[in-house]
């Protein structure tokens, strides 16, 4: 035995209490240092300072989502899970425990899972796809409702997989779920600004009577809500965008090919204002200038008589195609007999 180790070994005999008349001898070196922190360490558990994690690996089909997880999980495939599905391949194991929290008087589930809908998703798909010993690590938690909503927004919050849309509708269940409608409360139990969360609030409520023209809703962020809020007052504006949410609908059904999110809007907003026909005449005559809602030039009138209309597309001036298509309803609306 090297002298380092029988040491060692004589510190860890000289702690033991080996007859009754022997009285104790005081630990030294690094016996008493071992001994020493695992006892602290034993104190700290026992007195709460130190929280004792419970991980566990276990079958994802005993696990399901929790009725407040914030995440769309029907919205998860293999394309969004396509980076967490490679990483767990390329480490032979899931890196991150889920948290979940047990149930009880469900034959079919253990856990509940609060945080980790992606990596449920992704252990689920990788057994089901050629590796079957794959199993789900999860963090064993004892936590109220409200303490689990909160936990599952901090770690989602910087994540860019999670749809401003998804973190929308999940703090409008909150707000009536946890804080009574009180968003200075919610908002100070999140450490956020009131302002920052009534973004995504406004989002969470747009009507689907409005979100309808979106094929692929989750896509639209706190920024374009801004926009669209805009529309729905006073109540004509309300109908008009209403009637042509519903319109774009068909169309992009028809057609198969979905709209962007910013070319709905612009659709919408061109419905809800139309076109404003600029009041100076130009110098030419009896021409006039067709506007965008955002006042972009769109086409100009050169003459209206009886043969009929001679106008120009202002193709170059900056509106986009389908605000000269909806200048020109416009005008058939007003002309065409």
């Amino acid at each position: 035995m090297s002298r380092k180790n029988s040491g060692f070994a004589a510190d860890l005999a000289a702690g033991i209490d080996l007859s009754e008349e022997a009285p104790p001898q005081r630990r030294s070196g690094l016996a008493s240092n071992v001994l020493t922190g695992r006892s602290n360490r034993l104190a700290d558990l026992a007195s709460g300072a130190i929280v004792n994690r419970t991980h566990e690996l276990v079958d994802p089909a005993r696990c399901r989502m929790w009725g407040g997880h914030n995440r769309d999980y029907a919205l998860l495939t293999e394309e969004r899970c396509a980076d967490l599905i490679e990483s767990i391949k390329a480490q032979g194991r899931q890196e991150m425990p889920a948290i979940v929290r047990r149930v009880t008087g469900e034959p079919g589930y253990d856990f509940e899972v609060i945080c980790g809908a992606r990596r449920h998703w992704s252990i689920s798909w990788l057994r089901a796809h050629n590796y079957p010993d794959f199993k789900f690590l999860v963090d064993v938690r004892e936590i109220g409702d409200e303490e689990a909503f909160r936990l599952a927004d901090i770690e989602n919050r910087a994540r860019d997989d999670l749809t401003d849309l998804e973190r929308a509708r999940d703090y409008l269940r909150a707000l009536n779920t946890y804080y009574d409608g009180r968003q200075k409360t919610m908002a100070e139990r999140l450490k956020v600004s009131e302002s920052w969360l009534t973004r995504y609030l406004d989002l969470a409520r747009l009507p689907l009577e409005l979100t309808r023209a979106f094929v692929a809703p989750q896509e639209l962020g706190i920024r374009n809500a801004m926009a669209l809020k805009g529309l729905l007052k006073p109540d004509d504006r309300r109908a008009r965008a209403y009637k042509e949410a519903e319109r774009l609908a068909e169309v992009q059904a028809a057609n198969g090919e979905p709209m962007s999110v910013l070319d709905v809007i612009r659709a919408l907003a061109l419905a809800t204002d139309p076109p404003k026909r600029s009041g100076s005449p130009k110098k030419s005559g009896k021409s006039e200038t067709v506007s965008s809602a955002g006042g972009k030039p769109v086409l100009r009138i050169e003459a209206v008589d009886r043969k009929g209309i001679r106008l120009t597309l202002l193709s170059k001036g900056g509106a986009s195609r389908q605000e000269a298509e909806e200048a020109i309803r416009a005008l058939l609306d007003q002309h065409w007999t």
